[in-house]
């Protein structure tokens, strides 16, 4: 059986609580993506023009720092990558674990958490941005997503 990793970014929580019941629903260890800085509420008002995530958001170059490291990342074969979206895609933090870590080899499956936008976007953009990794699918899980819901997003098709 294939080993899996539920890494997550959760600036609000909500992406960490969805990490949490895929954990339960598919038997995976969890891996918090970690700022160096954690982010304040001001940092994440996406109204300002100058609040810390609209900053980041709007230059492609910027890799914030994150705080830990995948120690035993060969022990896994499947990568559950999750993610708040912001401004439709993917937050810098994550161009960080991607670029930190090899995950040649594996397979990646991408959830996102969102009060209203989709995943497509966010998905093909790593598929556009990372074509040497292997995104399986993307899925955007709601707060209250069930274990069934979970498992059927995992089977291999």
């Amino acid at each position: 059986m294939d080993k899996n990793l539920i890494c997550y970014f959760s600036a609000s929580g909500i992406t960490r609580d969805v990490a949490e019941k895929i954990s339960g629903a598919v038997s995976g260890d969890l891996f918090e993506i970690e700022p160096m800085e954690l982010y304040t509420q001001e940092d994440l008002d996406w109204t300002l023009d100058d609040s810390r995530s609209s900053i980041e958001m709007k230059d492609e170059n910027c890799r914030p720092k994150i705080k830990n490291k995948v120690n035993n990342l060969n022990d896994y074969h499947n990568i559950i990558l999750g993610f708040p979206i912001w401004w439709y895609t993917y937050p810098r933090i994550i161009s960080t674990f991607l670029e930190e870590n090899d995950l040649s080899g594996k397979d990646i499956y991408v959830y996102v958490t969102s009060g209203s936008s989709g995943y497509n976007k966010s998905f093909n953009d790593l598929v556009t941005n990372y074509p040497n990794l292997h995104f399986v699918k993307g899925i955007r899980f709601p707060k209250d997503v069930t274990y069934d819901e979970i498992k059927d997003f995992m089977k291999k098709e």
